[in-house]
């Protein structure tokens, strides 16, 4: 547990904490239900009670963010010196900032293009991800894990140097693509599907070719 609760765990914790306190500064002209779920416009569809707003989101991610430190630091393969590594572990501390920023504006009634600024803000994220896969080592974690990757070193690397490629390429078109204003929600779906199935379907290839030239 001393290991789990390290430095990194208790800091990004309480980043993740963080959105608490200007929704207490505004807590009194928060509405009673407040919008936490919103569709591919923008148009929010569902909605909870202010201090689950207030208080339970932040605590739900919080949550998520303890559990995600204890599947990367028990992982037998981790690789704690690497970058991707890193920056793993402190992925859900903006994500909270970003999601409850939106959610504390949008119930204050200020217009804020949700359905634009939250698939941007991803696509900044993935652009950093696809940067550090290619240098990610073999784990069970963090990166491509599927079961040809998983089993051959060789092929995690090249899926992996493919990926990174891929993902950084991907996630140029979507920002720029969301910053000129086209269909944003559509657009984030088309190239992600994309960016997720081009390194299975290489990998799955790779897998194919070694088998061939095993049997040959």
């Amino acid at each position: 547990m001393k290991k789990i609760f390290d430095r990194t765990t208790i800091l990004s914790t309480i980043v993740v904490l963080l959105p608490i306190v200007p929704a207490l500064f505004f807590y009194q002209r928060l509405p009673e239900q407040v919008a936490i779920h919103f569709n591919a416009q923008g148009v929010a569809d569902r909605w909870a009670s202010r201090p689950f707003a207030v208080f339970g989101l932040p605590l739900l991610l919080a949550g998520i963010n303890i559990v995600t430190q204890f599947i990367l630091l028990t992982d037998p393969k981790r690789d704690t010196q690497s970058k991707i590594f890193r920056l793993a572990r402190w992925t859900i501390a903006p994500i909270s900032i970003l999601a409850n920023a939106m959610t504390l504006l949008i119930a204050l009634g200020i217009a804020v293009q949700i359905e634009r600024i939250i698939p941007l803000c991803v696509a900044i994220l993935f652009l950093i991800i696809g940067n550090y896969l290619p240098k990610a080592k073999q784990n069970y974690t963090i990166g491509i894990k599927i079961p040809w990757t998983l089993a051959n070193e060789e092929n995690w690397n090249k899926t992996h140097r493919l990926a990174g490629w891929v993902w950084s390429g991907g996630s140029v078109i979507l920002i720029i693509a969301l910053l000129v204003n086209l269909p944003a929600m559509t657009l984030f779906l088309t190239v992600t599907a994309i960016m997720v199935l081009i390194p299975i379907i290489y990998s799955y290839l790779l897998y194919r070719k070694e088998e061939t030239n095993k049997d040959a």
